[in-house]
């Protein structure tokens, strides 16, 4: 089978959607398909080895993937003109597209949706949806999206994109029932998380070389990794909040690891708080990932109301896979709080409850033997839920099913 993986994030971009992105090719290509990726050139500051190159052909991993240069801002502005771009770039792409063959599209940018559209009607491809966050929505309740014309435009644009596709796969139970709750059919919606490779995020000792490097191995550590973006910023200034209600304990350590679009304004924010517990890190190479986690006591997982209503992120995963308790800033109806909860695998808080956070932290440094047991059930819950294999082979029997 010929498959087409669109996805405007790839490595060697940092993020899970690149690590993600790269393994479903590599599975997928493992099992015998001729994959090619149709992505985007990196951006700064890991765009350094293709500089002057607008097209680029790259052999990798048993497939190859095919990149095109968008713009690198981080204005939402700049963002839809990037997402604009790469969307052109898959309509001509497309005349490499032949009757039968299987076009994944990983959403966002809704606007993908239209080439799925084009790959079905006009090339009569089978075409596979994958919807990683639910737009309109994030931008409206971001703020970004305010103009009622707009507003009613996008979701009319939203429920075309849906009504004309067979197949979606979305991360979460709530992200189903957002889209049944706008007419999409429940019999086009399939229900697959972002998988975890088990055998790289392990268990490992929190004094270890990345650790002591970055100052960590002998405080107690909260940590968050990830982007640092419009869905996950209003939640880590309520850990702001709580970390300077606790500045007092000099051996706690809020770390904040990741770049992104909001990231500025954070590191701004905190700065204006003067808190010396909260310390921000770049992200660090993807091989020492598992010894970035292990550094922490507990991992974050930080979700605004609305948000935890709906996701499932990616890192929850990952954290519970690397061994490491978790702290899920989310409500007690959401799916991440039902999940951590359910495995026993960390805690929870409400994420708009600074004083609540504050408490929590304060908790579980003092409860060391509970945060080993946790973390134990939250690798024994990735193993059998959520591992790499087991994720990528129903992608793949999807892939080959649908019509």
């Amino acid at each position: 089978m010929k498959i087409f993986i669109h996805t405007m994030y790839f490595l060697p971009e940092f993020g899970s959607a690149p690590i993600l992105m790269n393994e479903l090719a590599e599975g997928l290509a493992d099992g015998g398909h001729e994959v090619e990726v149709v992505t985007t050139l990196p951006r700064a500051p890991r765009s350094r080895d293709y500089a002057g190159r607008f097209l680029c052909r790259e052999p990798r991993s048993g497939f190859v993937a095919r990149r095109v240069l968008t713009n690198s801002t981080h204005h939402h502005f700049g963002r839809l003109a990037a997402w604009s771009i790469y969307t052109l770039y898959t309509f001509l792409h497309l005349a490499k597209v032949r009757r039968g063959d299987a076009v994944f599209l990983r959403l966002p940018p809704l606007q993908l949706g239209v080439t799925g559209i084009l790959a079905r009607y006009l090339r009569g491809a089978r075409v596979m949806l994958n919807v990683q966050d639910i737009h309109p929505d994030l931008s409206i309740e971001s703020g970004l999206l305010r103009n009622r014309l707009a507003i009613k435009a996008a979701l009319a644009f939203e429920r075309w994109i849906y009504r004309h596709h067979k197949t979606i796969v979305v991360i979460s139970e709530g992200f189903k029932k957002n889209l049944i709750a706008k007419g999409v059919p429940a019999a086009k919606i399939m229900v697959l998380p972002n998988w975890v490779d088990t055998d790289f995020l392990l268990p490992l000792p929190k004094a270890n070389p990345v650790s002591e490097k970055l100052g960590l191995a002998r405080k107690f550590v909260m940590m968050y990794s990830g982007t640092i973006s419009i869905s996950s910023y209003a939640t880590l200034v309520r850990i702001l909040d709580a970390a300077a209600l606790i500045k007092d304990d000099p051996d706690i350590r809020i770390a904040i690891v990741g770049e992104g679009f909001k990231a500025a304004d954070l590191k701004a924010e905190a700065a204006r708080r003067d808190l010396p517990n909260v310390v921000f890190l770049p992200f660090q190479p993807y091989a020492n990932l598992p010894r970035l986690l292990a550094a922490a006591d507990a991992l974050l997982v930080p979700l605004d109301k609305e948000k935890s209503l709906l996701s499932v992120p990616s890192k929850l995963y990952n954290f519970m896979a690397a061994g490491r308790p978790v702290f899920g800033l989310a409500h007690r109806d959401s799916e991440v709080f039902q999940i951590i909860e359910g495995a026993g695998c960390g805690r929870c808080a409400p994420p708009d409850d600074p004083a609540e956070i504050a408490a929590e932290i304060r908790r579980m440094k003092g409860d060391a033997a509970g945060l080993e047991a946790m973390g134990a059930r939250g690798r024994a819950y990735a193993l059998e839920h959520v591992s790499r294999g087991a994720v990528v082979a129903a992608f793949e029997k999807l892939m080959s099913e649908m019509p």
